[in-house]
C-alpha cells in the first residue's frame, strides 16, 4: 500500500508539474494536497535523475532581492526525444518533441497505396522517422521511444492490432514488428485516443475532465477521456464509434460488419456510394472527390444533396447517442468534413441537440477543430512521453 501511495504521488507531481509549466514546490504541495516535505523528497530525486530543472523566479513588485532567490520547477525538455507518428489513409506524418511537449520538427509523407503488409508498413514507418532525424541533426539513438497513431482496433497495454484498414493481415503483434525494426520502445494506440491526448494536452481539452474527440477522414473515431484519462475499455480498445451500428443489416463497412456508421459518414463511403449512384465528382484523391461531392451538394446537384443529407442525419443520431450515453461537457469534432458547410452545419448540431435528453441544463459544448495529422502525432508523441515518463518514476 505505502508503495502504491508513493508511486501515485509520484506520478501526480509530474503531472502537476507538466501541466503548470513551471511552479514552485509550495505550490505543488498546496494544490496536490502532498505533504512539503514529501514534495521536497521527491522533487529531489526528479531532479537527480534529470527529469525536471530549477528556473529561477523572476522577483515581483516590492519584493526583496535579499537572501536566497525563490525558484520555480519545469520539465527538463532535455530529459526525453520521443517521435509521434500518424499513419493515416495517404500519408505518414512524423513529429518530434521533447519532454515538455514541445515539437522540434515534423514532416509528412504521401503514401502511394493506403493498405500495406505488415513488414512493409513497418519500414515506411521506421523510414519516415530516421529521415526526419537525419535531416534535423539527430540520430535514431537519440530517441527514447515512438508513439505510434494508427486506425483500427488496437491494443494500447501491448501493441497488438487485432485489425487496422492500413494492414493487410489482422490479428498482429505490430508493435513487437516496428520495436524490432527500430531498436528502441515503441507504443502503439488507436489514433483517435492519440488525438484525444493531443487535445487534452495542449487545446480544446486542457482543464476540461470530461470530454469527447470525434474525428471523420478516411474512417471514423473516438477519443474518449474521463475524469482527465482517455478510456480504453476492458480489451483495451474501447469505443469503436464508426462501428457502432446505425441501421439493421445496412451498408457493408470495411471492417467486414453491415450497418456501422462509418458505412454511411466517412470519406471512403461518400465516394463509393456517389459511384455507384451514378455521379460524376472530380478529383484525383479521396480527399478531393469528397469536396467536390459537398460542393455539388452545395450547387443544388439532386443526387449529391441526397448522398449528404443522409449523411449528416446519420452523423446527427451518432452524436446524439453519444451525448445521451457519456454526458460529456464538451465534444471535439476533428476533419476535414467539419468545416462549416460539409458534413458539419448548425442545422446538424440542432438536430442533435433535438435528439438528447432534455434536463434542464444545456446541452454540451460542440467544438471544431479542422486540423491536420500533426496534431495527431503530436498526441502519439505525448502516448510515448507518458510511457517513457511512467518508466523513469518506476526507476526513481
Amino acid at each position: 500500500m505505502a508503495k502504491e501511495q508513493n508511486e501515485r504521488g509520484k506520478q501526480t507531481i509530474l503531472d502537476f508539474i507538466r501541466k503548470s509549466g513551471r511552479v514552485a514546490r509550495i505550490d505543488i504541495a498546496n494544490e496536490c494536497n502532498i505533504s512539503q516535505a514529501t514534495v521536497t523528497t521527491i522533487t529531489a530525486k526528479f531532479l537527480a535523475a534529470g527529469l525536471i530543472e530549477e528556473i529561477a523566479r523572476d522577483p515581483e513588485e516590492g519584493e526583496s532581492r535579499r537572501g536566497r532567490p525563490r525558484v520555480d520547477l519545469k520539465l527538463r525538455g532535455e530529459a526525453h526525444i520521443v517521435a509521434g507518428v500518424k499513419v493515416a489513409n495517404s500519408s505518414i506524418s512524423v513529429v518530434l518533441s521533447d519532454f515538455e511537449g514541445k515539437p522540434l520538427c515534423k514532416s509528412r509523407k504521401n503514401l502511394k497505396e493506403s493498405v500495406s503488409t505488415t513488414r512493409k508498413l513497418a519500414r515506411k514507418i521506421g523510414k519516415s522517422i530516421e529521415a526526419l532525424c537525419f535531416e534535423n541533426g539527430y540520430r535514431l539513438s537519440d530517441l527514447s521511444a515512438v508513439g505510434v497513431g494508427i486506425a483500427g482496433f488496437v491494443d494500447a497495454d501491448s501493441g497488438f492490432v487485432h485489425w487496422s484498414p492500413s494492414l493487410e493481415q489482422r490479428n498482429i503483434d505490430f508493435g513487437e514488428v516496428l520495436r524490432a525494426r527500430l531498436g528502441i520502445p515503441v507504443f502503439l494506440d488507436n489514433d483517435a485516443n492519440l488525438a484525444a491526448m493531443a487535445e487534452r494536452y495542449f487545446w480544446h481539452g486542457v482543464d476540461v475532465p470530461n470530454f469527447l474527440v470525434v474525428t471523420i477522414e478516411s474512417g471514423v473515431g473516438i477519443g474518449i477521456v474521463m475524469d482527465g484519462r482517455v478510456y480504453r475499455g476492458a480489451r483495451g480498445f474501447g469505443a469503436e464509434f464508426g462501428h457502432t451500428k446505425v441501421q439493421l443489416e445496412g451498408a457493408l463497412c470495411r471492417c467486414g460488419q453491415r450497418g456501422c456508421l462509418e458505412a454511411y459518414i466517412s470519406d471512403y463511403a461518400l465516394v463509393q456510394e456517389a459511384s455507384v449512384a451514378g455521379t460524376l465528382i472530380a478529383g484525383d484523391t479521396q480527399e478531393q472527390q469528397v469536396l467536390s461531392l459537398f460542393t455539388a451538394a452545395q450547387e443544388m446537384e439532386p443526387i449529391a444533396q441526397s448522398i449528404v443529407s443522409k449523411a449528416r442525419r446519420m452523423f446527427a443520431m451518432g452524436l446524439a447517442n453519444l451525448v445521451n450515453i457519456f454526458d460529456p461537457q464538451l465534444i471535439i469534432l476533428i476533419g476535414n468534413q467539419m468545416q462549416e458547410g460539409l458534413i458539419y452545419s448548425d442545422d446538424m448540431i440542432n438536430s442533435v441537440k433535438s435528439s438528447i435528453v432534455r434536463i434542464d441544463n444545456t446541452a454540451p459544448q460542440f467544438v471544431v477543430h479542422p486540423t491536420g495529422d500533426a496534431l495527431w502525432a503530436r498526441g502519439a508523441a505525448v502516448f510515448a512521453l507518458e510511457m517513457i515518463a511512467t518508466q523513469s518514476l518506476k526507476e526513481i
